[in-house]
């Protein structure tokens, strides 16, 4: 008789993702109220996240002034973004509560190749950015001709086209050969080597970020040392002075958020488990993605005219594409 209600009590914490199938994976069971709290913060953080980054779009692609070299490359990293928020975080939620992967295995290996190129299209874009933001201020009286809308659309294609075709070097194994890997039915992870996962770090993380930050070192020590000199001559606004700072703040929180993960990947080493510090940082890293428009919104008021005119629907009107959006410039 006890031994009946032991294994009654075992039938009922034990679940499978898919009962029907021998090589299913266990399903790891949350109370009820646990379930409730993730499945509002992860609907929250997905919806602001396409909200925010729909603006940045919506705005940029509108109004005829915005369409500028920089702020294409803006478009283009909330372009990532948005891909972040409304494919990334509502299925990496799921996945993440429900500790099961519901959708198959082909959706399995096409999401792992989202998340990987729109990981490194992100980098890429900051560093395009930081490009831009340099020669903007070291070189200001031909800004102008050394950077211009074809060019910054041609970087652009570039670099979304090489994080695709590195995506699916990197991803050859897992998206083709699903196989090959030993895991249950219902599991949606990617498994490296250690060495291939070194390789991984440098060339998607260390490498372009040490660019980057050297970059702006470079942008800092210009900016300070020939700032009076920049005024005088060339008259160069504050607001592209600004813009710098405010790129520069971007760079900034997309470190603070993206670093933690990696440490932390490399604490596990190749051993993917579903670690505290793992998930943690991993959230913490997707949450970039709302972050940025976030910054734009409070830096720059030219955003927070154009996003008050899609709000209230002011960009249905006639001639609503050349709205003023810079007040102060005369």
């Amino acid at each position: 008789m006890f031994d009946t209600i032991i294994m009654e009590d075992n039938s009922q914490k034990i679940q499978y993702c898919f009962p029907d199938n021998n090589l299913s994976c266990f399903k790891n069971i949350k109370p009820e109220v646990e379930y409730v709290v993730l499945y509002v913060f992860i609907s929250l953080l997905s919806v602001f996240t396409v909200f925010l980054n729909l603006l940045v779009i919506i705005s940029i692609s509108h109004f005829k002034k915005l369409h500028t070299p920089t702020n294409l490359l803006i478009l283009s990293l909330a372009v990532a973004d948005l891909i972040v928020g409304l494919i990334v975080i509502p299925l990496m939620g799921i996945r993440f509560i429900e500790s099961c992967w519901y959708f198959g295995e082909t959706f399995c290996s096409l999401f792992s190749f989202i998340i990987f190129m729109v990981v490194t299209a992100s980098l890429g874009n900051l560093f395009f950015i930081s490009v831009d933001r340099y020669i903007a201020v070291s070189d200001p009286l031909r800004y102008t001709v050394r950077v211009t809308t074809d060019k910054v659309i041609f970087c652009i294609i570039i670099n979304w086209l090489c994080c695709g075709i590195y995506s699916v070097i990197i991803l050859h194994n897992t998206m083709f050969y699903p196989e090959t890997h030993n895991r249950c039915y219902g599991d949606c992870t990617v498994s490296f080597n250690f060495e291939h996962f070194i390789t991984d770090l440098i060339v998607t993380f260390v490498a372009p970020s040490s660019v980057i930050m050297s970059i702006y070192m470079k942008i800092f020590c210009v900016a300070k040392h020939q700032a009076k000199v920049v005024n005088s001559v060339t008259g160069v606004s504050r607001s592209q002075r600004k813009a710098g700072k405010t790129l520069g703040i971007v760079v900034a929180v997309f470190f603070m958020c993206w670093i933690p993960y990696y440490i932390a990947t490399l604490i596990e080493g190749n051993e993917f488990t579903d670690s505290v510090e793992l998930n943690v940082t991993c959230w913490i890293m997707y949450m970039n993605s709302c972050m940025n428009p976030l910054i734009s919104l409070m830096f720059y008021k030219w955003f927070r005219i154009s996003a008050k005119h899609i709000v209230t629907l002011k960009i249905l009107n006639p001639s609503s594409e050349h709205f003023s959006l810079f007040p102060d410039d005369k």
